[in-house]
């Protein structure tokens, strides 16, 4: 195992405590930044879709997840890939094109993977993750493993079809799978409820018969505990279901949108609760972290995305052959 990997794990162990999991939302935050910056400093290009504000799904997710459990997510990915413990010079260096990144430099922004702690890929084709970790959990339930698979998507996906043949094949064959639905109320440029009829996505799961459940996505211990509860239900046999996480995002659907479909005030009122406040409020208030400690602890998580960037910046290229790197060549004609 290399030191990136064992470092990947290091961190994932971190998500264990309530203060791990603030730390590490706040170094998502704060990563997130940095990329906006590298990109308007030409450092990286192309599109990025960055989820300030949705947060503590990542984290509430990563942190139910055992490190050998495998999920899937979207296009969204920094979030989720920093949450699930891969270093800040393997997710800057992918959006930067340096080979220090996560797949060498070669995916960008959209496309981040390390299995040792269980992040497949990142699916930038809309809900193809739900019927893959479908696929992932089959072989788990064949291979007799008391493990699950879980699949990350947003708001937008469950209008497609992958969403509902994935569940209902999920529920046939009682498959160890959550399906884990990332609501920030955008699908791209549109609200969600001007999409569909239903109040809520999770209620979807009642037409597949699978347990369902509406969490708050600012809460990341709520997360933490629904989707706790849906792998523990997988793993002894209860089979799928499906988690709606409501959630916010603070920026437009990508980098170049400034978001102007939507109202102030209905970004303000999702302002009100941003997730890293409401974390941070829970631990003073415990007693754990002092206003003190945040104002360092945030000064160091800067100090460490910065050196992060600098050794992104001063690691080569890909060379031109990384674009065969990954494919296997056609046998010869005997």
């Amino acid at each position: 195992m290399s030191g990136l990997h064992e470092d990947a794990l290091a961190r994932r162990a971190k998500l264990g405590t309530p203060l791990g999991r603030f730390e590490r939302m706040l170094e998502i935050r704060i990563v997130e930044a940095r990329i906006r910056k590298l990109h308007e400093e030409g450092h990286a290009w192309g599109s990025t879709h960055l989820a300030d504000g949705q947060e503590a799904v990542a984290v509430g997710v990563a942190s139910a997840l055992s490190s050998d459990e495998l999920y899937v997510i979207g296009h969204r990915a920094h979030g989720h890939a920093l949450a699930a413990g891969l270093t800040l010079d393997a997710v800057i260096g992918e959006n930067c094109a340096r080979r220090i990144g996560a797949v060498g430099g070669i995916g960008g922004s959209f496309h981040l993977t390390d299995m040792s702690v269980g992040l497949v890929h990142c699916i930038t084709l809309m809900g193809a993750q739900i019927p893959i970790a479908a696929g992932l959990a089959l072989a788990r339930q064949v291979r007799g493993e008391k493990k699950a698979a879980l699949a990350v998507f947003g708001d937008g996906s469950a209008n497609v079809g992958a969403f509902h043949e994935g569940l209902n094949l999920a529920a046939v064959w009682n498959l160890p799978a959550v399906f884990v639905c990332e609501n920030n109320h955008w699908s791209e440029y549109t609200r969600f409820n001007q999409n569909q009829l239903v109040p809520n996505i999770a209620m979807r799961g009642a037409a597949y018969g699978i347990p369902w459940d509406v969490v708050d996505g600012q809460d990341v211990e709520a997360v933490r505990e629904s989707v706790s509860a849906a792998l523990e239900r997988a793993r002894s046999g209860g089979g799928p279901s499906l988690i709606e996480a409501r959630t916010y995002r603070y920026a437009g659907h990508n980098r170049t949108d400034a978001a102007p479909y939507r109202t102030k005030e209905d970004l303000e009122t999702w302002l009100a609760r941003d997730p890293i406040e409401l974390a941070r409020q829970r631990l003073v208030e415990a007693g754990v972290l002092r206003e003190e400690d945040v104002t360092a602890l945030r000064a160091a998580l800067v100090d460490d995305v910065e050196a992060a960037v600098q050794r992104v910046l001063r690691s080569p290229e890909p060379g031109i052959e990384a674009m065969f790197a990954n494919i296997v060549p056609r046998a010869k004609d005997a």
